[in-house]
């Protein structure tokens, strides 16, 4: 199969027709389309490490969630971190394919993985309309939310979480992994009592008491990474044959 062909498997199985209007994903770099794919390394962000990762270890595709390129690129100079990564790449022969937001929006994405992860049921779509990308359900028992918030941490392997108290139990959640601020009021117009994100803005988390909606904020990583072992058997879905690991790009600690 080659770099071509596996694009052209991935892009039917989760759509450009999905994602948002302001996002840019897809065939990030491609050297040589025609190019046989025999390796793919998975990650959530294509950083320098992840780069280097695959040069050196002799990967044919890096294939993320993050676009690798997200801004406009004005010059393919060195000194732009970007412009570096994509430099090096292009030179080793390294393609990058990025699906962003239809991931987040497709079935069995992000979302749906992250509400398997917390055994919600009765799950449907919620979000602004044209961008109905997260996912609300129902815990099958409710509970508080320091025991939903235990939850989350053993579902996403976060080493903590923030949490806003609303003094409610918790019974409807509405999920949107990565930065979720600006769902906060299409998932309590929806009908969660809470509202699980990986990060969200300050004003948002002071005036949800004031709304009577629990939040919790897992981190960026933690609640999108899960969705690249889906990547992977994406990949053998399209080609048995070829190698796709995963690898953690996570450069933030808590300390």
């Amino acid at each position: 199969m080659t770099v071509r062909e596996l694009y052209a498997f991935l892009n039917r199985k989760i759509p450009s027709a999905l994602s948002c209007d302001w996002d840019n994903d897809g065939l990030m770099c491609c050297p040589n389309e025609n190019a046989p794919v025999r390796r793919v390394l998975v990650a959530l962000d294509v950083t320098a490490a992840v780069a280097e990762k695959a040069i050196r270890e002799g990967y044919d595709v890096i294939l993320s969630h993050h676009p690798l390129i997200f801004r406009p690129l004005r010059a393919l100079d060195p000194a732009d971190p970007v412009a570096k990564k994509v430099i090096r790449l292009l030179c080793a022969g390294v393609s990058v394919m990025s699906f962003h937001t239809r991931l987040d929006a497709v079935e069995g994405g992000v979302n749906d993985i992250l509400t398997q992860a917390l055994g919600l049921t009765e799950v449907i779509p919620f979000g602004p309309e044209g961008e109905a990308i997260g996912r609300i359900g129902t815990l099958s028992t409710p509970v508080s939310l320091p025991d939903f918030a235990a939850l989350v941490k053993r579902a996403t392997g976060a080493e903590c979480v923030q949490t806003v108290d609303a003094g409610r139990l918790v019974s409807r959640v509405a999920v949107l992994g990565g930065s979720g601020s600006g769902d906060v009021e299409a998932a309590r117009r929806a009908g969660a009592d809470t509202y699980l994100s990986g990060e969200l803005k300050h004003d948002v988390l002071m005036d949800a008491p004031e709304k009577g909606l629990n939040l919790v904020a897992a981190g960026h990583f933690y609640t999108e990474d899960p969705v690249c072992k889906r990547l992977c058997e994406l990949v053998r879905e399209a080609d048995p044959t070829i190698e796709a690991i995963t690898t953690n790009s996570n450069t933030v600690a808590f300390l």
